[in-house]
Formats: C-alpha cells, sequence, structure tokens
C-alpha cells in the first residue's frame, strides 16, 4: 500500500521542511542545518509545545491531538486553508469516514440534465474524481469514456497514464500536480476506501512523477479552477471548470466546461459541440473547415 500508516508525522515533516526559519523570526544561531525548514525544537518553540510532543507525533506515536495543539501548529507551519483542514482531517484518525458505495448510481433526473445540456461539456463525478455519466460534449473534449472500463473511468488515473488525455493539456505539470493535491485531500477524508487507495497504489507504482508528488504532501479542496488544452480539432481552449455539489446525492459533483463569451476558446468550443452533436464518424471529412481558432494543433 502506498499509505505507510502515519500520514500525520510525514504531513508535518514536509510541512516543517518548507518553512523559512528566517521568515518566522528564528536567528541564525550558526549551527548547521543538516535538513531544510525548521528544525523540531523551533516548530516546538512557535507552537508552544514540548520537543517530545513534536517527536511522538512526528514519529506515529501520538495521533489523538486537541485543536489548541492542532491550531497552533498550523499557525506555526504557516498552513493554508486547504493544509489546515487536512491536518485535522489526518490528525482525528477516530472520525474516520465509512466506505463509498463501489457503483453508485446516478440519478435518472441528473442524467437527463446533462442530455439536455447542448452547449457545455459536462460530467457527474464521484469526489475521487470517478466519472459516473457524461454527455457527448465531455466525450469530444476530453475523451470517449464509453469505449473504457468502468475501472479506468477516473480523471487523475487518465491525467496520468492515458497519453491522449495527458498530451491535451498545455501545462500537464501543473494540472497533474493539481489531481495530486487533490486526491491527498479526498485520501485524508474517506481513508478506507478501497477504491481511491487501489488508485493511489497503481499511479504510485506506474508513475514516478506522482511518486514525488504523492510524497511532498501538498493538499488542496474544491476550488475554481481554469483549464487550457491543446486540442486536436478545436485548438486551444481555456475553459473554466465550474463544479456544483448535487444535493440528493453528497459525494457527486456536476463538472461543466464553460468558455468566456466572444472568445477564441468560446469560438473553438461551439465549433466542437456542433461536430460532436453531429453523430458523424469522428474523423473530420477533408472538405471540413474550422474556424480559425480551432485550427489542429500540430
Amino acid at each position: 500500500m502506498a499509505n505507510d500508516g502515519n500520514e500525520l508525522g510525514d504531513f508535518l515533516r514536509t510541512r516543517r521542511a518548507a518553512v523559512d526559519p528566517l521568515r518566522v523570526g528564528m536567528p541564525d544561531d550558526g549551527r548547521l542545518r543538516r535538513v531544510p525548514g525548521l528544525r523540531r525544537e523551533e516548530l516546538a518553540q512557535l507552537a508552544h509545545i514540548s520537543v517530545d510532543y513534536i517527536v511522538r507525533l512526528e514519529q506515529g506515536r501520538t495521533r489523538r491531538v486537541s485543536r489548541e495543539v492542532l491550531d497552533a501548529l498550523a499557525d506555526a507551519l504557516e498552513l493554508a486553508p486547504d493544509e489546515r483542514v487536512y491536518l485535522f482531517t489526518v490528525a482525528d484518525v477516530a472520525l474516520a469516514a465509512p466506505s463509498r458505495p463501489a457503483r453508485p448510481e446516478v440519478a435518472p433526473q441528473l442524467r437527463q440534465l446533462l442530455d439536455t445540456m447542448h452547449d457545455v461539456p459536462a460530467m457527474v463525478l464521484r469526489r475521487g474524481m470517478e466519472v459516473l455519466a457524461w454527455n457527448k460534449g465531455a466525450a469530444a473534449l476530453l475523451t470517449d469514456f464509453g469505449a473504457l472500463p468502468p475501472a479506468e473511468r477516473n480523471l487523475i488515473r487518465l491525467t496520468f497514464l492515458d497519453p491522449d488525455l495527458r498530451a491535451l493539456y498545455a501545462d500537464w505539470p501543473r494540472a497533474a500536480r493539481e489531481c495530486v493535491a487533490f486526491l491527498r485531500n479526498e485520501a485524508a477524508r474517506t481513508p478506507h476506501d478501497p477504491a481511491l487507495r487501489a488508485l493511489i497504489d497503481e499511479l504510485t507504482t506506474r508513475d514516478p512523477d506522482f511518486r514525488t508528488w504523492w510524497a511532498s504532501h501538498q493538499v488542496r479542496g474544491a476550488r475554481q479552477l481554469t483549464k487550457t488544452y491543446n486540442h486536436p480539432l478545436a485548438g486551444r481552449l481555456t475553459l473554466d471548470v465550474q463544479q456544483f455539489t448535487v444535493d440528493t446525492h453528497p459525494d457527486q459533483l456536476l463538472v461543466a466546461y464553460t468558455a468566456e463569451p466572444d472568445s477564441p476558446a468560446s469560438e473553438g468550443l461551439r465549433f466542437l459541440l456542433n461536430w460532436s452533436a453531429s453523430a458523424v464518424s469522428a474523423v473530420l471529412p477533408a472538405s471540413t473547415v474550422l474556424p480559425a481558432s480551432a485550427a489542429p494543433v500540430r
């Protein structure tokens, strides 16, 4: 398993290493620093707790931590909001959420909504980025999900392991790191989900970049995203990724891809959606004329 059972200790060590001692007021005492970032005694001083307690936390010998101590550690480590939430999640192991259903159902009304969104690529995802349902626009933009085995319909998995989807990203490293940070957050939120554990294990085994970024313990939650794709049919598309929680199924998200009105991306996306709606062969006839903004990427 990719999880070594000490998520709290690993996270504290990586965040401690990322803090500049001078920036947080630690004087240069002339001693050689064997590792980057704060020493354990410096973190203990900033958080007003004992060095021994820091050692026990980082070694996994203590997990039950008070809210006051976690707040003090988060302040001392200058954690971002997502990182602070993650710290509380991995520390409070007694409140782990139950496993999610293996194959959650998408409500018929939600599937109908997808089918009526002719002008917007859209999908229903489970929170681990498993693709549960999609419309023609999403398939045209990203990949033919229906041609994949259900176990492979996961956007994070495809981002790392599918060469065609990987090539779509104008900045693949940035998109991939965002995936890892999101997955790290989800793994903490649902640590006993077998599908997530299997995904993490597979990517850790098969992709060296994933192994490196996973070890960095970067985390983030759902937020407004903008992604740029170099699409072979529609050209360069910079799209906003809208995410909506499904009230009746809290573990599901409705995700839609939209372009700024009257932009080159809007023109290219409109061309792509019109093409996908025509229900013709995926290979364009030689006589087809693309809009100037949607020339194929070479």
